[in-house]
């Protein structure tokens, strides 16, 4: 369990870092090394042979104008925030809306906080994806320290955010991803986000089912037994 809790927190930490920011060129040396293209042909992730052979310099150029075009603007472009997507008690779906106030009680109530220069908003994709990777590490850690009961409430709570936030816009965010993207390199990093996200979600179920439901019964039954 905790050496999959460890390769799923490095997983959601690389996501997170495609969506939080344009590429930097120390970012995009990295996920041209050899065990990333292992790792996304495992995962069914087709980059192509563009991102692989063109020049750095001309690839950092295009993924950069890339990012900009889909999740900044100017002019139309796909809201990385989950407010958007989802309606308020008027039917509406705006920035800071009541999905923001849902997300930061529920980052902050872990007792995780933003880091002093972060200045975004608290419901954008790639905060609500390294949410998920610190959240993974510390079911990791728990592990790792032989602490069964804080892996169950790690996993526990993975679960509660999983299907409270992520779950309820993420899938529509990749689609418009996927269709607008004129590159293969974020089409098919949407793809991986929004299957590896239903992955996700059916995993955490069953390891709670398998490991939480388990242990409170082992602990009841033991409480019993005194």
């Amino acid at each position: 369990m905790k050496n999959s809790a460890l390769h799923r927190s490095n997983l959601y930490g690389l996501l997170s870092l495609i969506y939080n920011r344009e590429l930097t060129a120390e970012t995009l040396k990295e996920l041209k090394k050899q065990e990333f293209r292992e790792t996304l042909y495992k995962l069914n992730i087709q980059l192509g042979g563009d991102f692989f052979n063109k020049p750095e310099e001309e690839l950092l150029l295009d993924l950069t104008l890339e990012y900009t075009r889909l999740f900044i603007g100017p002019g139309r472009h796909i809201s990385p925030h989950e407010s958007v997507y989802r309606e308020d008690k008027e039917g509406k779906g705006l920035l800071w809306g009541e999905a923001t106030v849902e997300v930061k009680e529920m980052i902050e109530g872990t007792g995780l906080e933003y880091k002093a220069n972060y200045q975004g908003i608290p419901d954008h994709i790639g905060i609500e994806l390294e949410f998920m990777q610190r959240l993974t590490k510390q079911e990791h850690e728990a592990w790792e320290s032989g602490d069964r009961e804080k892996a169950c409430r790690c996993l526990e709570y993975e679960k509660l955010f999983l299907e409270s936030q992520p779950d309820k816009w993420v899938p529509l965010f990749c689609d418009k991803v996927i269709e607008a993207g004129e590159l293969t390199f974020y089409r098919e990093m949407a793809r991986l986000t929004k299957e590896y996200l239903a992955l996700e979600k059916r995993y955490v179920n069953e390891s709670i089912d398998r490991f939480v439901n388990t242990f409170r019964e082992y602990k009841s039954s033991g409480s019993k037994g005194r």
